[in-house]
């Protein structure tokens, strides 16, 4: 009986021996079997099995796995895959063992513990170079069985192959708007490409529409429901370390026009046919405009009647119309792929008679402001000519003249500008047509409006931030909203709010006590936290509040002194003579530091004016002479360091008097001053002397020399025997020092030598007492007129010469011998 019923069903009657087969089982079904022994009494009692038996065939362990292959190696790595066995052995597979032996060693190793029912696994963390193979063998119920066959031996190293790339799709390809389109192709390469798809030259992101498959040997980009702004240059790259391939297509997705472009102009109306003419459609589909399709209706029946369908043209002649009955003209664009929607005209009378354009409606009047509106109307029948222009005129409500706008043609808007309005006026406005037949009525005037700008709430203030603290205060920040409402911002409201409150309070009461972009909140208590916000308000009220982005900690802050030097305190700074001298910096730390100004490492002169603000400080003198030169220091200092910047002063000035003004060489006509260069050249170079002369008879000085650039000068032109003081100063390009003058004067006159000795010395008589002499005057006189000679004697033998007279003429009578 089968296990789960609880009849029996007699299998044999018949059987002498002790074994019976029982047919007609069902495999997977469980039984239980009795058996009973009869003679010709009758039949004994049955015995039953115990248990119940399962009907399957017997079970061995599953033959080898197949077809193991190798599908990847790299440096570290082999993967690999294979096939069930033929025969599981009648027990599902359990598990298989992957084993592997390094070339050279005998043995092979189980190489995981995993089960891999999926037949594929990756061997990883592998030596680069080494050579193994591998077997791999099944595992069910019952054991493992044989392994397969192994595998060739495999090295371990990275399979390089260039990309290769195969594509299903050519250079063009068209595709009809809202149809699906797929661009597919097959791809190779070890290592394993990157496939990238661009659309003129933009990397393609996959969408609602756009869908990118790619398996490691196909590629496929396909689009739904294409729209024509999918149109353009597709290229798929497939690239790896050894090189990259591409492939391109140019998708044109195709439709039909758009409509032509209107309006629809009436060049020409009479009483039995017009002429219209259209612009193109903005988008031909993708496909050249093979034609258009022009219709006309009587504009009180519904009827449409074609006009032509076979003209490329964007012009048209209407022709068999009935005088004085309106007609509509509509005008389809066709081309390869369809008719796009129709363009419709205004209504037109069939009718010879033109005559000026009638007048508009009422204009609206829009965007006022102060000096400006916007006059707007709708067009106007144009008396069956084109209109070619609109006159707009405006006056004061309370006048009673109109004046044109502008003498400029308005055409084609229907609105403009109105400039130049006076703020604060009332004006109305009003517009005429005007065609080639004349200028048709005016409008009704529009309703009148106040020339000022429209006031509404500001927007909030940027970026409020906190910029400082104290320990009872905090100094905000922000800048003017972007927007203003067209009214001027009266100011700002500020508020605060103590961290774990509800109530905002605010620190200042009105806005036009905070007109600056800045605030110094007061009075809050040290140590707590508060947050900030800021209102921007106009004459129409409040903005939004702006929030100060983090809360504040309300204590004194700590930093170092800072120094930002502006441009006059560089390494060196020039100033002229007489000019102010300015040195300034801007100064940065809290506390402020204390500022302080030296020079030379002493006291600035009293004379300079020294200005310390909030945000730096200015050294300022006025007048600046030669002596305001110098190394000038600056030193700020707070509790948290302190910096020195240094900048030398030079006062350009004119140069000092020269020094050691010398006279030689003295002539009757001419000396030679020599002189030394001033010890102070005024910071500049000295460029020339100028050397004056003056005779001490005169008041007046005379210039010898201005451009000698040399330490001396020979005065010539002298008149002999008058007496000369000389002077000598120096300039540079800022002016001319003070002189020097000689100190005594000097006079021409040649210099004096003593004379020649006299020529010819003889006696002419002897006495025995006395001896008379005669002589010539000598060759030279030395440069004065001589006055006398001394006549002298000596005793023959004797050293000494004896004075005997000096005597006037040429000649002597010496006596007393």
């Amino acid at each position: 009986r089968e296990s789960d019923h609880r009849a029996w069903t007699p299998v044999s009657c018949t059987v002498t021996r002790q074994n019976a087969t029982v047919q007609g089982l069902t495999e997977g079904k469980a039984y239980f079997f009795r058996i009973a022994a009869e003679n010709i009494i009758g039949m004994g009692p049955f015995t039953e099995t115990t248990k119940e038996i399962f009907i399957r065939d017997p079970i061995t362990v599953p033959d080898r796995p197949e077809d193991l292959e190798v599908k990847a190696v790299t440096k570290n790595s082999v993967t690999l895959t294979w096939n069930p066995p033929k025969y599981n052995g009648g027990s599902d597979i359990t598990m298989y063992v992957l084993e592997s032996r390094l070339i050279g060693k005998e043995k092979f190793h189980r190489v995981t513990k995993e089960k891999m029912l999926d037949r594929k696994y990756t061997v990883e963390g592998l030596k680069e170079g080494d050579t193994y193979e591998y077997r791999v063998s099944a595992c069910n119920i019952v054991g493992q069985g044989k392994p397969s066959f192994c595998t060739k031996p495999i090295t371990c190293k990275d399979e390089i192959a260039p990309p290769s790339l195969d594509l299903d799709f050519r250079d063009k390809l068209i595709v009809r708007v809202g149809e699906a389109f797929s661009l597919t192709g097959r791809y190779s390469g070890k290592p394993a490409p990157k496939v990238t798809w661009l659309k003129d030259d933009i990397v393609v992101k996959e969408d609602d529409r756009t869908k990118i498959k790619t398996t490691p040997t196909t590629l496929c980009l396909g689009i739904l429901k294409s729209v024509r702004e999918d149109s353009g240059k597709y290229c798929v790259t497939v690239e790896n370390s050894t090189g990259s391939r591409k492939g391109f297509c140019q998708v044109n997705v195709v439709d039909r026009p758009s409509p032509p472009v209107g309006p629809v102009i009436f060049d020409e109306v009479h009483k039995d046919h017009m002429i219209v003419s259209w612009k193109p459609p903005l988008d031909d589909g993708g496909s050249e405009i093979t034609n258009y399709i022009i219709e006309k209706k009587d504009a009180h029946r519904d009827l449409w009647m074609p006009v032509t369908s076979a003209t490329v043209k964007t012009t048209c002649k209407i022709p068999k119309l009935l005088e004085g009955k309106e007609y509509q003209i509509r005008i389809y664009a066709e081309n390869l792929y369809g008719i796009s929607d129709p363009l419709i005209s205004d209504e037109m009378k069939a009718k010879d008679r033109f005559r000026v354009p009638d007048a508009p409606e009422q204009p609206i009047i829009k965007d006022v402001t102060k000096d400006s509106a916007v006059v707007v109307w709708n067009k106007p029948y144009d008396g069956g000519k084109p209109i070619t222009n609109y006159i707009v005129e405006k006056k004061e409500t309370m006048a009673t003249r109109w004046v044109r706008v502008t003498k400029d043609p308005i055409f084609p808007s229907t609105q403009f500008k109105v400039p130049d309005l006076l703020e604060g006026c009332q004006y109305e406005f009003r517009v005429s047509a005007e065609n080639e037949i004349g200028i048709g009525d005016p409008s009704p005037p529009s309703k009148p409006i106040f020339a000022r700008d429209p006031i509404a709430k500001p927007s909030p203030p940027i970026n409020p931030e906190a910029v400082d603290k104290t320990k009872n205060s905090v100094d905000l920040s922000w800048q003017p909203p972007r927007h203003d409402g067209n009214g001027k911002i009266i100011g700002y409201l500020v508020e605060y709010q103590k961290v774990g409150d509800e109530e905002w309070k605010k620190a200042n009461l009105t806005a036009d006590s905070c007109p600056e972009t800045k605030y110094k909140v007061t009075g809050l208590t040290e140590g707590l936290t508060y947050k900030f916000r800021v209102k921007a308000v106009n004459a129409a009220g409040e903005s939004e509040p702006a929030y100060v982005p983090d809360p504040v900690e309300v204590k004194d802050r700590l930093e170092p002194p800072e120094l930002i030097l502006d441009a006059n305190m560089a390494r060196e700074q020039h100033v002229k003579a007489g000019d102010t001298l300015r040195l300034s910096a801007v100064i940065k730390g809290v506390p402020f530091p204390k500022v302080s100004w030296k020079k030379e490492d002493h006291e600035v002169s009293p004379k300079a004016d020294i200005e310390v603000t909030g945000v730096g400080s200015k050294l300022e003198i006025r007048n600046t002479v030669h002596e305001d030169g110098g190394i000038y220091s600056l030193t700020v200092e707070n509790p948290a360091g302190s910096k020195t910047v240094s900048v030398k002063v030079v006062v350009l000035d004119k140069p000092g008097p020269p020094r050691n003004l010398q006279i030689s060489e003295v002539r009757s006509d001419s000396c030679y001053l020599t002189w030394m260069e001033p010890e102070d050249d005024g910071g500049s170079v000295i460029t020339n002397y100028v050397v004056e002369r003056k005779d001490v008879a005169s008041a007046q000085w005379v210039t010898i020399s201005s451009s000698s650039k040399k330490r001396s000068h020979m005065a010539k032109y002298l008149i002999e025997g008058t007496q000369y003081v000389f002077r000598v100063a120096a300039e540079n390009q800022f002016g001319r020092g003070p002189y020097v003058e000689t100190l005594k004067p000097i006079k021409a006159i040649d210099p004096l030598h003593p004379p020649g000795p006299p020529k010819n010395l003889h006696h002419v008589d002897v006495d025995k007492t006395e001896v008379s002499l005669v002589w010539n005057r000598p060759d030279r006189d030395g440069g004065a007129e001589i006055t006398g000679y001394l006549v002298e004697y000596q005793e023959d033998g004797a050293d000494e010469w004896t004075k005997f007279q000096t005597v006037p003429m040429l000649d002597c009578v010496v006596t007393g011998l």
